[in-house]
């Protein structure tokens, strides 16, 4: 007798889309984790550390958000993102309002490169400020599903103890891998005044008492652009080599491919860009991008990280041609039916925009 067995269904990028959003779990006090699942059925392949890009429609407008998995990958059936409501943020303030178990949202994915270098013999370091947790946390429920012998120190800053995401499960992961050395720093214990540990901001001192032996481990990174400046110069001065230094962030981001290097004739060359909802045009060389110009010119477009990662510039171009170098802000699929990054983006002909 034989037995026929049935291959689980994979979420495509190229092809898949739509998320149903099956539970929301209120994390902290503007804290939470939105639970996805394909509405086919279908399972998700994805590295601790990738995100979502999500298109989200907010008052009648298309606005794109990128938000980093923190569930484990190992747990295909679904993925999380844990978002923290902005003081005038209108996407995570939407997502906090309105989101809700069944509704569902447009998003491309999985995408980015802050994945933990793989191997036993690896040491580590996790830092990470505030809901700069997002990524790590999904690489440490990793090495918990797994049981990964690990060496690691994890070290979550936040403003005060309540705003310390995931606090209660990293204790019991912490109890469970043998392996893993949890610090938490509040900068301020005004709500917690018994607080056990130290507080303050990341300093070399602190790091220095929490990892001592720095200088051997491989550090991966997420946080406020202050906060990663400062753990950067720690990591840099205690003589990390920088293969080993980690960060998620829209600049790192952009590094992953060559910039474009136009040719001499077109870097010089300058073209007519006209923005028809507008009704401007602007001059552009073909040594600048789209989006550069715009901004200079005061013409509104949607942008985050201007290099080609989060998608949320994505524009129709009527007409001419461009030289894109995106770091996957786009899906092929978009780029058939017309659409274009402006942020990576410089002209090679006139071009006509619908914006």
């Amino acid at each position: 007798m034989s037995i026929a067995l049935k291959l689980p269904l994979i979420w495509n990028p190229e092809t898949d889309d739509t998320l149903v959003c099956i539970d929301v779990r209120q994390e902290t006090h503007d804290v939470k984790t939105f639970t996805f699942a394909s509405p086919d059925g279908k399972e998700f392949n994805f590295e601790p550390g990738q995100y979502f890009l999500f298109d989200l429609e907010l008052g009648g407008e298309s606005e794109s958000r990128c938000y980093s998995i923190s569930s484990s990958p190992y747990r295909r059936n679904a993925f999380s993102v844990t978002v923290k409501r902005v003081g005038g943020g209108r996407a995570s303030n939407w997502l906090h309002d309105n989101l809700a178990v069944n509704s569902t949202v447009k998003a491309n994915g999985p995408l980015g490169h802050f994945i933990r270098p793989k191997g036993a013999a690896r040491k580590f370091l996790f830092l990470s400020g505030g809901s700069g947790i997002t990524p790590v946390m999904s690489m440490v429920r990793a090495l918990a599903d797994t049981y990964e012998p690990i060496d690691a120190v994890f070290m979550h800053a936040a403003r005060t103890p309540k705003d310390l995401i995931f606090r209660e499960e990293l204790v019991c992961l912490a109890n469970k891998l043998a392996g893993l050395r949890l610090h938490f720093l509040p900068e301020e214990v005004t709500n917690e005044p018994s607080w056990p540990g130290l507080t303050g901001r990341i300093s070399a001192d602190y790091v220095k008492l929490a990892a001592p032996d720095l200088s051997e481990r491989v550090v991966m990174c997420c946080g406020p652009a202050p906060f990663m400046a400062a753990a950067r110069k720690i990591a840099e001065a205690a003589g990390v080599p920088p293969e080993n230094y980690h960060e998620e962030s829209f600049d790192a981001a952009a590094l992953e491919e060559p910039p474009i290097q136009p040719t001499p004739d077109a870097s010089t060359r300058v073209f007519q860009v006209a923005f028809s909802k507008q009704a401007r045009t602007i001059d552009v060389s073909g040594g600048q991008t789209v989006l550069s110009c715009a901004k200079k010119a005061g013409i509104k477009i949607p942008s985050s990280c201007a290099n080609g990662v989060c998608g949320t510039c994505k524009s129709k171009l009527v007409s001419g041609s461009v030289d894109m170098m995106h770091n996957g802000g786009i899906r092929q699929r978009e780029v058939d039916a017309g659409l274009f990054l402006p942020c990576c983006s410089k002209p090679l002909s006139d071009l006509v925009i619908e914006r």
